[in-house]
Order: C-alpha cells, then sequence, then structure tokens
C-alpha cells in the first residue's frame, strides 16, 4: 500500500513539474487592470476583457518595417488554424507602444490591410503614460531611434523594441514568451490548446 501512495505522490509530481517546464511562467497580470481603448476608440480594460478567455498578445507599432509585420501574420495564421481547427475561446490583443502616431483609427487599418477580423481580435492604443506601465509589467523595451522630418515636415522615426508575443492562460496570468517574428507556429499552436485543457 505505501509503494502504490508513492507511486501516485510521484507521479502527480513528475505531471505537474512537465506542466510548470512547458508554460515556465506564471505571473499574475490582473492585479492591476489598464485601461486602453480599442481600434474602435471603445475603451476597455487589460487584461480584465480576456478573464475566461486564452489571449495571445503582440507588441507592435504601425511604421515598423520588418519585425511587427511578422509578428502580426505569425498571429495571424495562428488564429487561422485555430478557426479550421474549431478551436475557439482565443483572443488575439495587438498593443502599440508608439501611441503618438498610431491612433484607434491607424491601428483599424493595419488590421484591416492585413484581413484581420475583430470578433477576436482587439488593437489597443492609449498615451505613453497609460502604456508604459504595462510594458514595464510584461519586460517589453520600446526605444525610438534618431528622428527626421519628411518633405511634408512630419516627423519620422523608427523604435528598437522588443520582439515578443505573449501567451496568457484563462486567469490573466502570463505563461509564456516567444520571438514573435521567428515564433514556431507549432509550437505556439500547441501551447494554446494544452491550455485550452486547463
Amino acid at each position: 500500500m505505501k509503494l502504490f501512495i508513492y507511486s501516485i505522490t510521484v507521479s502527480a509530481v513528475l505531471i505537474l513539474i512537465g506542466c510548470q517546464s512547458e508554460f515556465p511562467l506564471n505571473k499574475d497580470l490582473t492585479k492591476q487592470n489598464y485601461n486602453f481603448f480599442n481600434q474602435d476608440s471603445v475603451e476597455i480594460s487589460f487584461p480584465g476583457i480576456n478573464l475566461g478567455r486564452i489571449t495571445v498578445i503582440g507588441f507592435i507599432y504601425t511604421h515598423c518595417p520588418d519585425i511587427c509585420p511578422m509578428t502580426t501574420h505569425n498571429m495571424f495564421l495562428t488564429d487561422q488554424r485555430l478557426n479550421k481547427d474549431g478551436i475557439e475561446n482565443v483572443n488575439f490583443v495587438l498593443l502599440t507602444f508608439d501611441p503618438d502616431r498610431d491612433y484607434p483609427s491607424m491601428l483599424k487599418k493595419f488590421a484591416q490591410i492585413r484581413d484581420i477580423e475583430f470578433d477576436n481580435w482587439s488593437l489597443l492604443w492609449n498615451t505613453k503614460q497609460n502604456t508604459n506601465p504595462l510594458l514595464k509589467r510584461l519586460d517589453i523595451l520600446a526605444i525610438p531611434t534618431d528622428s527626421s522630418y519628411t518633405d511634408n515636415g512630419e516627423l519620422n522615426y523608427y523604435v528598437m523594441h522588443t520582439d515578443r508575443i505573449s501567451l496568457i492562460d484563462q486567469k490573466g496570468h502570463l505563461r509564456k514568451n516567444y520571438m514573435g517574428s521567428t515564433v514556431n507556429l507549432d509550437e505556439l499552436y500547441n501551447d494554446i490548446k494544452t491550455l485550452g485543457k486547463y
């Protein structure tokens, strides 16, 4: 009997260890709600609005020439695959760290060009003062580079930033980070499926 109980205990510990290694993070994001405006200028709270659903969040700015479009496309492909397989209860979020140029209307155009439908997608904007605390909480860095002016007198600059997609569980806990532009789509898809079983 003691051997049986020991075996069950060891098995349970190994299962827990396996889950922890699969999802190395468990950062509670619900201790503070952050207010944003979505692509339709509707005020929403994050992560509050996503509780009860798995969330895939990417960090972008619309003037980005390379990483951000790739990150967005990887999320789009993941959403398409989930839809094809009938997997629901997953939200996709893009948060801009360039609020001086990425107003909600600009974010909406950015999404529409990429055939993103807004049933389970939100593109979030707020001022730097309101955005930076969440970026800091999620360890996202975004640093504007040298600026210049166009012939029309418009300020132009690029942003050096963290290349990131993050996976948040149904309870609002950050569970895993990925390189946004080069994420292994199978890994992200399988992690979403695994979280869906919890």
